[in-house]
């Protein structure tokens, strides 16, 4: 998923595609909130855990 290609594609296309542009945005960001969460939970160093 590559946000800047969806939304350029969107704001283009005549159809539904602006409508659903919200998904392209905010699933790799959550992703990578997720994924950050669980380094710091299970990989970071002793020190900076939770």
């Amino acid at each position: 998923m590559n946000p800047a290609r969806s939304t350029g594609v969107a704001l283009f296309a005549e159809t539904a595609a602006l409508g659903q542009l919200w998904a392209f945005w905010v699933a790799p960001l959550v992703g990578a909130v997720i994924g950050a969460l669980i380094w710091r939970a299970l990989l970071a160093p002793s020190d900076e855990r939770f």
